[in-house]
């Protein structure tokens, strides 16, 4: 294992699409990255491999990096029509085949065969084989794969399936080095190559987080095996193998909070799998043992359905106590409720529920324009503008606020220049790494700094990328018009309701905001209104944002529109 790298701050340069290898130049970042800043992560095999790769001829690694950004390992090489690599792809597979980065000649199974090639190219071939296994000539495609692949399990190359054949068939080597690769430059395998390689980087903006050796997602060669054996249980998973086959893979438990929460991301999944299938007892040990939001729920309900009504009791109770998030306290409530009736116990108080403020408006839509742009155009006058804004507003003030902290360089939070914001957003101890930093943003609320600090991170930061701020929509007018009628102490309110929990809480925001400037209560000054039209509902978590403005004195209420001339 080479040393670990050294401190780091140089930002890649990001290519043109004007440029037709761009997406070689952006492909060869990645790589140079990982080679440059987790040195320390990679086996002396895995550097020799890449400092292979980046001595290639140009057209070599050009062809390299589109078929890495491609589905699967096996190509026709007469299907890859790339004019740009300048010079013709079977000279270029030549150079990769001599180097070891392609099998050219690689033996196939006949499911490969049915991936690769058209049924027209297939009949003549496999003509032999048809009539063997007494099928019509003329049967389908999906016919035909279920019948002759039990039959012909070997491997062979594809001269040996398609005897005469011009076509030449070639494997890509190494790919666990390129889904390695990947990993440890995004912190996931749910980012594509082509999510990366294949966009214009220079056109969007971001911003520049400091990097050090600890601004990476592992710094533990271990824990990059870790996840890559989770990501390929997934994937077993979903190719339909048995949940309890898959069980006995799943790593055990870990001492990083960040890979225990994909452990119980993949547990949930597997539990609704087992359950699914019958596997009854897996899944609840599954939901029990996964950390995930909606398990410990699942697996209420699970024991719910098997009658097992005292241990659910014992569980919902235990778990009322400290429920792991807002969607989970209703359930509970509801489960509670249910049980107690079974159980002959007494339920649980409902808790005590605001009565939110609504009125009904009875519009013309002869547009056919959505329900809250009509609400909205109705509503708004010259002394009252009103925005449709939905989760941009309030988040967009909170992005705005709270950039120091949110764009902090903690360890773990960036791992290179080209983020949007920080991968541990939705992580438990998010905020909890960075209270310090909030605390202070926030603390502007107090002093009346406020307005000053959101104006100039507006104008500061007019483009760059943030997970809370949506720049088309957050326009100088609508931020003006909210600096001078939110109060203070509501957008603190807001705003440390948000840190209870990022991931709930950015949702569920009212529709609209109606903006009072001249009014003379200086808390009269808005109102948020969520819109309803025919026949919908409130969510639960819209009715938690309007239940918790209500309770702390924040305007809000609900429209419910009726389309005039509509069936009362």
């Amino acid at each position: 294992m080479t040393p670990a790298p050294t401190p780091h701050s140089t930002v890649p340069g990001t290519a043109d699409l004007d440029n037709p290898l761009y997406y070689l130049e952006n492909f060869e970042t990645v790589v140079r990255w990982v080679r440059r800043h987790h040195s320390d992560l990679l086996t002396t095999e895995e550097t020799r491999e890449i400092d292979n790769l980046l001595a290639l001829k140009k057209p070599a690694r050009a062809l390299l990096a589109r078929m890495v950004m491609r589905s699967g390992e096996l190509f026709r090489v007469e299907k890859l029509n790339y004019p740009e690599l300048g010079e013709p792809v079977a000279k270029a597979a030549e150079s990769l085949a001599h180097a070891g980065w392609i099998d050219e000649n690689p033996d196939l199974s006949l499911e490969d065969l049915f991936r690769l090639f058209t049924l027209a190219e297939l009949r003549p071939a496999l003509a032999d084989k048809i009539s063997a296994a007494g099928l019509p000539a003329r049967a389908a495609k999906g016919l035909l794969k279920d019948a002759l692949i039990p039959l012909h399990p070997d491997l062979a190359p594809v001269a040996h399936w398609l005897p005469g054949t011009s076509t030449r068939v070639i494997r890509l080597n190494h790919m666990p080095l390129f889904d390695r690769l990947r990993l440890m430059f995004f912190g996931n395998l749910r980012q594509s190559w082509s999510d990366f390689v294949l966009v214009e980087l220079g056109h969007q903006q971001y911003e520049q987080v400091p990097l050090s050796t600890e601004s990476r997602a592992f710094n533990e060669r271990d824990h990059v095996d870790s996840y890559l054996v989770m990501h390929h249980c997934r994937e077993r998973l979903d190719r339909g193998e048995g949940p309890e086959i898959v069980w006995k893979s799943v790593p055990a438990v870990s001492d990083n909070t960040w890979l225990e929460s994909r452990r119980g991301r993949l547990l949930f999944e597997l539990g609704k799998l087992a359950e699914r299938d019958g596997d009854k007892e897996l899944a609840l040990t599954a939901y029990e043992q996964s950390g995930h939001r909606e398990a410990r729920l699942r697996q209420l309900r699970l024991l719910e359905r098997l009658k097992r009504y005292r241990e659910a009791w014992e569980l919902a109770s235990a778990a009322g106590e400290e429920p792991r998030f807002g969607a989970e306290e209703r359930g509970l409530e509801r489960i509670l409720t249910r049980l107690a009736k079974k159980l002959g116990e007494t339920a649980p108080p409902p808790p005590r529920r605001p009565v939110l403020t609504a009125f009904t408006l009875e519009l013309d839509n002869p547009e056919g324009h959505s329900v809250e742009w009509v609400a909205m155009e109705h509503l708004s006058t010259q002394e009252a503008p009103t925005a449709y804004v939905e989760n941009t507003l309030i988040n967009g003030l909170f992005g705005l606020l709270c950039w120091p902290a949110l764009f902090a360089p903690v360890p773990g939070a960036f791992f290179h220049p080209f983020h949007t914001g920080p991968v541990d957003l939705y992580r438990e101890d998010f905020v909890a790494q960075r209270q310090a930093l909030f605390d202070d943003c926030l603390s502007s609320l107090a002093s009346g700094d406020y307005k000053a600090c959101i104006r100039n991170t507006w104008r500061q930061k007019q483009g760059v990328a943030s997970p809370f701020v949506i720049w088309p929509v957050l326009s100088e007018q609508i931020l003006d018009l909210a600096l001078e009628c939110i109060p203070a102490r509501h957008l603190e309110l807001m705003f440390r309701r948000l840190l209870d929990n990022l991931r709930e809480h950015r949702s569920g925001f009212p529709d609209l905001i109606r903006f009072h400037p001249g009014h003379t209560d200086p808390n009269g000054r808005y109102e948020m209104i969520e819109v309803k039209g025919p026949g919908d509902r409130l969510q639960d978590h819209q009715t938690r944002w309007l239940e918790f403005c209500v309770d702390h004195g924040i305007p809000v209420s609900v429209c419910y529109v009726r389309w005039n001339g509509a069936e009362k």
